[in-house]
């Protein structure tokens, strides 16, 4: 069980585009159920197992989501949706405080992720465009036995633009086996806010820590290549999450990045560290590498103490950026 620091570099491993592997399961959907492209070595051995259930690139397995925001003389607005199964977009709101920006949140009218699933995601903001985007719900890992669930995620800011990128929670069930890979490309003058929270199972029913395997990748490159790269890897069965030097005592994980490249990074990690230390998380601040912006973690014993507490940081983060706060919980 490894945790990697905002500053660890690592190759990252390729996947086929969205479209070329729509066009590949299009002449034989049949063809992922022995797949054994995995996207890190770890998952190497699940990529060989078939879901007896439904194979890997059949109807309802792989999630495409495309959305663009573009700026108009009302605001920004979203011009472009795609969305398949389980994704589901509803449409925009409009309740952000920031009054040139756009909302979406993203549905789902499945139970979660199951095995076998495999999500592509793409978003791009257009020059000096303002989008919010997250999810109506927690995302749940379902329990798998054969193979492995996957998100693939891509960002894209124009000059000038700011995105919001705040899921609710993953939730990963007993048994799952979950990567997801974000990529996130700045032009000059923009910026970003991306959350991560992580829970390890369904706490009230007294789960915690016994999923199989989760992997999370974020990587963010600037005009002028790299700003950072950041990777957690957590597995149960090969090394104690409670260690001292992990999670400890605690039991949700959550991490906020502020992707600012030209802001003071030295001052901005100050002023959040100090807002995130009165919080009732464990929680500090620290600057990114290249001068790329902030990273935020906190650890607590529930993912509303972990939320409010990132909330907190991306509000003043926001403040700071835009000149606005951040928009409340409200999902409607």
């Amino acid at each position: 069980m490894a945790t990697d620091a905002p500053e660890a570099r690592a190759e990252r491993d390729g996947e086929d585009a969205p479209q070329a592997r729509a066009e590949r399961d299009a002449e034989d959907p049949a063809d992922d159920a022995t797949d054994t492209d995995a996207p890190h070595p770890s998952f190497e051995a699940y990529a060989a197992e078939s879901p007896p259930q439904a194979a890997v690139g059949a109807p309802g397995k792989d999630g495409v989501l495309e959305l663009r925001f573009a700026p108009t003389s009302d605001g920004t607005k979203l011009v472009h949706d795609y969305a398949t199964v389980p994704f589901h977009v509803s449409g925009t709101l409009g309740h952000d405080p920031h009054p040139a920006a756009e909302t979406v949140f993203l549905q789902s009218p499945t139970g979660g992720i199951a095995q076998g699933d495999r999500h592509d995601v793409t978003i791009a903001v257009e020059d000096d465009a303002v989008a919010h985007v997250s999810t109506q719900s927690s995302t749940k890992v379902q329990s798998m036995n054969a193979n492995y669930a996957a998100a693939d995620t891509t960002l894209s800011v124009g000059p000038g633009g700011h995105l919001d990128y705040v899921p609710e929670p993953t939730i990963l069930h007993a048994d799952s086996r979950y990567y997801q890979d974000l990529t996130l490309d700045l032009d000059a003058g923009a910026t970003a806010v991306l959350a991560d929270v992580v829970v390890p199972g369904r706490l009230a029913r007294g789960e915690r820590f016994e999923f199989e395997r989760y992997l999370s990748r974020v990587r963010a490159e600037g005009p002028d290549g790299l700003l950072f790269e950041d990777a957690t890897h957590l597995t149960p069965a090969d090394g104690d999450p409670t260690a001292p030097g992990v999670l400890g005592e605690f039991t949700v994980y959550g991490t906020l990045f502020v992707v600012a490249p030209d802001s003071d990074a030295a001052a901005l990690s100050d002023a959040l560290h100090e807002t995130v230390t009165d919080a009732d998380a464990r929680a500090g601040a620290t600057a990114l590498p290249n001068g790329a912006g902030v990273a935020v973690r906190a650890l607590a014993d529930r993912a509303e103490t972990v939320q409010s507490t990132l909330h907190a940081a991306w509000d003043h983060a926001r403040r700071d950026l835009l000149d606005a706060p951040a928009p409340s919980g409200r999902k409607y």
